[in-house]
């Protein structure tokens, strides 16, 4: 009883919420409000979709590099980042909304079809949204994702372990201590990331502390992590589109072998293995995650100058 009071107490001294950056752009995507951010404006478009409990600004170390040759886009999905949350917060929904931020963004069309990059659970929409809209599509890159719905998550039984008031306890005492934000991103991320700073901190924290964040963040694990059916990732093989699979070669969230068998079941080449990274190649090896792209892009049009050019 003792413990169940000081919970409810410190959730009401809690109970303020943080307002999102100032600045932030957005446009209507099916049905969310959508905040996104542009980089370039010259060359071929690439889409930049990102997993679980990231955002547009997970993608601020790649998204310059691959602008030199493209027109960048990366939009928040609902549930993350500052996106407006609205479930259900599944792949058929998330995808819907990438399908309404192409329209939004006037992609998809003839000399305007996007290669899709999705990382982590973020390669799930990509997968689903090539498969829905091929003629949409300009290529398909998983990135440190399987697109399954049986790749790394909470264990089933997480839910009924966190019950309120005592889960929101703990998220709000977890997100004001910075050594657990960064050991986090560490673990993840690897010894080749930038430590964080103040602001790396509020990029990760601010989001989870925004209003309707927390019930958001609630039905997401109750949903799981997001993914397909290994018959419907394999229906990618079947696709006339550019395919690629790139991995940190250190990412402990998938087996050895996932990379290997990620690249055979959606039809693409051997993988791309990072030596030495982790779980978030576009932080700590972002050089080499727009070599992929550019390599990809490459292989299946038109050089990257003369795609430059032609924009």
């Amino acid at each position: 009883m003792a413990v169940t009071v000081a919970s409810f107490t410190y959730n009401g001294f809690t109970a303020g919420r943080a307002t999102p950056p100032p600045g932030l752009r957005y446009a209507q995507a099916a049905d969310v409000r959508t905040r996104y951010e542009t980089w370039g404006t010259a060359g071929s478009p690439v889409v930049l979709v990102h997993g679980a409990f990231e955002s547009v600004d997970t993608w601020s170390r790649l998204a310059p590099l691959l602008a030199r040759d493209h027109r960048v886009y990366a939009l928040d999905l609902t549930g993350d980042g500052y996106s407006e949350r609205r479930g259900p917060y599944t792949v058929d929904h998330f995808t819907r909304q990438l399908l309404g931020f192409l329209d939004a963004m006037h992609l998809g069309g003839p000399g305007e079809r996007p290669l899709l990059v999705g990382h982590s659970s973020g390669a799930a929409v990509v997968a689903e949204t090539a498969l829905r809209a091929p003629d949409r599509t300009g290529g398909v890159m998983l990135l440190d994702g399987d697109a399954l719905d049986t790749g790394a998550g909470p264990p089933s039984a997480f839910k009924h372990v966190l019950i309120d008031p005592y889960r929101t306890s703990l998220l709000r005492l977890g997100l004001g201590i910075d050594a657990v934000i960064r050991g986090l991103y560490d673990a993840q991320c690897g010894p080749t990331c930038p430590p964080l700073d103040a602001a790396g901190l509020d990029q990760w924290r601010r989001p989870l502390q925004v209003p309707g964040a927390e019930g958001a963040l609630w039905s997401m694990l109750a949903e799981g992590v997001p993914g397909l059916p290994a018959g419907r990732v394999a229906r990618l093989a079947g696709l006339d589109l550019p395919k690629a699979v790139v991995f940190g070669a250190q990412d402990d969230v998938f087996t050895r072998q996932t990379p290997y068998q990620t690249a055979r079941r959606i039809g693409a080449p051997p993988p791309t293995l990072i030596p030495d990274a982790r779980h978030l190649t576009m932080i700590s090896n972002p050089e080499a995650v727009a070599a992929a792209v550019d390599e990809l892009m490459d292989a299946h049009g038109t050089p990257a100058p003369e795609r430059a050019a032609a924009g």
